[in-house]
């Protein structure tokens, strides 16, 4: 798993200019964790404090209200991380994350995390540009919420999650329509709708589990 972990490591903004004699320091700190289908890794206000690696599987990044009300932030895979917020602040966790297959993850505990960047304090610049760039995305986010429709916020979802391969923009492992709707802050029937009438119009298609946009979606409808 040490490898894993490592070339993990080496996908992280913050950390992929350092040696790889530092990145494996910090990889051999990580403890593995193996969670099923549907498991919540991290809940909202929880005061647990790890950076989380993903190593297989796939997990939603969600915020909630005391009425159960959800909004996705978004969807991670393999090589992408979580919890980094909490290895600088004592505060609890602003976002829960549950598992959407089963997911493996390599786990740094903040002890760990901290006494290793004592070593390389560089990370720590690096690390606060990351945090920076992440609070302006989600600063968008709200921005889109409150001033676009939810065909626009559709929209801007689905091209978010576009991969262009050659001539052909595809979403590998498509969101299912109810996943979608927590994206975008909208009822699964309006999405549907909303699918259903990009697809009519020829603009999407439906391959198994992905998602091919055949031509520019509209601006708006």
């Amino acid at each position: 798993m040490q490898q894993e972990v490592f070339t993990g490591l080496k996908k992280i903004p913050f950390l992929s200019d350092l040696s790889d004699e530092a990145l494996i320091a910090l990889a051999e700190k990580a403890k593995p964790a193996k969670f099923p289908k549907q498991a919540t890794i991290i809940m909202e206000g929880d005061e647990t404090s790890s950076l989380y690696i993903m190593l297989s599987g796939k997990v939603r990044v969600f915020s909630s209200d005391d009425k159960s009300k959800e909004i996705t932030l978004l969807i991670q895979e393999p090589g992408s991380y979580f919890g980094e917020l909490a290895l600088l602040t004592d505060e609890p966790r602003s976002a829960s994350v549950v598992t959407l297959e089963t997911t493996t993850c390599g786990v740094i505990s903040k002890s760990d995390f901290i006494n290793w960047l004592r070593g390389h304090p560089d990370v720590a610049i690096a690390l606060l540009g990351v945090l920076s760039k992440k609070i302006r995305q989600l600063t968008d986010k709200v921005r889109l919420m409150a001033l676009s429709n939810v065909y626009e916020r559709t929209v801007k979802a689905l091209q978010a999650m576009v991969v262009v391969e050659g001539n052909v923009s595809i979403i590998h492992n498509r969101p299912t329509q109810q996943d979608l709707a927590s994206m975008v802050g909208a009822s699964r029937e309006m999405v549907n709708k909303i699918m259903h009438e990009l697809t009519k119009g020829g603009y999407i298609e439906v391959q198994d589990k992905a998602l091919i946009i055949n031509k520019k979606l509209p601006s708006s409808w």
